[in-house]
């Protein structure tokens, strides 16, 4: 089997851009892989067309290894988000022929099964705004839907520093969803690289009392010193790295015991291959996985068969149930949340186990949306928080 061609297709929402590779071989199988591409969906096209020319046709889909390698050393250049991203839709695609030429879902390939169920957490649910009350009744909707988990950014347009004020209300709002759904829900805080360590630290005091389950991303993720702040102000886990684009990069953080929860996306990092071996190395300093998972229905299935096979996995990120639900319908059989428990089931296909469905896809074009996190309203994920600076 080797591969003959590489085709992309880009989907459009609101506030997000989602691109699909095909990887197609020379006896007819399509392997399929998903990213989203925060702001830079032409650079990722670019480079998809430029490293698969070099690097991918004409090999074979099962050594893997060898393209992260040449990716890594004959391009000389640092690896970052966009090659790194590349990587990864690359690898995705291949471990997908690889299930299909073998008969078994890829989950098969990286382990087994060690799991029979894969907890979930949503995102992309608090979408009336600020108001305390308002944003409590729509946590009791994501709970009426089965999640035991939910994540929300309370803090709006903030950068750097928070006013009085502004802590309030933030403290409010999660007091409001924690009031609501009680104390056997984990509620995530997500702060986005947000702030300095010094108001980092503040904002983790005021929210230690509430018990989140934990601080995603309190400061940049250059910020060692600032995290360091971070985790003497609160006993509260502290969550990160969904902006660390290679595993060497996560050498400090682990190390020096400022990270108990790893949010690595598999999409940024490399695929399986990068994602299997940071994992590894988690598990050497006894940390927990949960991956960053703001993909459509490709990438989740992806992180569902690194989900069944990896034992630290603690939860994995759902936005596909409220944030643009219709994305469902851009492949065959795409995977689900069950209202009964909160989670996904393993997946049994061979390969990923689904397909796209182009018809579908051409429906929803591309909206080339700059989706800016410090513009006011950009938590409602519509027209207005895209729309181009």
């Amino acid at each position: 089997m080797k591969i003959t061609d590489v085709r992309t297709t880009v989907v459009g929402t609101p506030w997000r851009e989602l691109t699909f590779v095909e990887v197609h071989t020379d006896d007819g199988r399509v392997g399929l892989g998903e990213a989203r591409m925060l702001n830079k969906t032409d650079t990722l096209l670019a480079c998809i067309a430029e490293l698969s020319q070099r690097h991918l046709i004409g090999s074979d889909p099962f050594d893997l290894e060898r393209l992260a390698w040449k990716v890594s050393w004959e391009e000389y250049g640092r690896v970052g988000e966009v090659t790194a991203t590349t990587l990864a839709m690359l690898d995705m695609a291949c471990h997908d022929l690889m299930g299909q030429e073998l008969g078994v879902p890829i989950h098969r390939l990286l382990g087994g099964t060690m799991r029979e169920r894969i907890p979930a957490y949503a995102n992309g649910w608090y979408q009336g705004g600020r108001d305390p009350e308002q944003v409590a009744e729509l946590a009791a909707a994501v709970v009426k839907r089965g999640y035991r988990g939910l994540k929300i950014d309370p803090f709006g347009a903030a950068t750097a520093e928070l006013s009085a004020a502004e802590l309030r209300r933030a403290v409010d709002i999660v007091g409001a969803v924690r009031d609501t759904v009680g104390p056997d829900v984990s509620i995530m805080v997500e702060m986005h690289g947000r702030f300095t360590g010094a108001t980092a630290a503040r904002v983790a005091r005021e929210l230690t009392p509430l018990r989140p389950e934990w601080l995603e991303e309190p400061v940049p993720p250059h910020d060692v010193d600032g995290l360091r702040l971070v985790r003497a102000a609160t006993e509260v886990p502290i969550a990160t790295g969904e902006r660390v684009h290679t595993v060497p990069e996560f050498r400090e953080l682990i190390s020096r015991g400022l990270v108990d929860i790893i949010q690595a996306d598999l999409t940024h990092i490399g695929g399986f291959t990068g994602l299997r071996k940071l994992a590894g190395w988690a598990e050497a300093y006894n940390l927990l996985l949960a991956p960053h998972n703001v993909c459509g229905p490709v990438g989740t299935a992806a992180n569902l068969h690194f989900a069944t096979s990896t034992p630290g996995l603690k939860v994995l990120e759902h936005f596909n149930d409220f944030a643009d639900p219709w994305v469902a319908g851009l492949v065959t059989d795409a995977p689900m949340v069950d209202a009964a428990d909160g989670a996904f089931a393993v997946p049994t296909a061979p390969g990923l186990g689904l397909r796209l469905d182009h018809d579908a896809c051409s429906e929803h074009p591309r909206t080339h949306v700059h989706f800016n996190l410090v513009r006011e309203g950009w938590e409602r994920r519509d027209t207005l928080a895209g729309a181009r600076s």
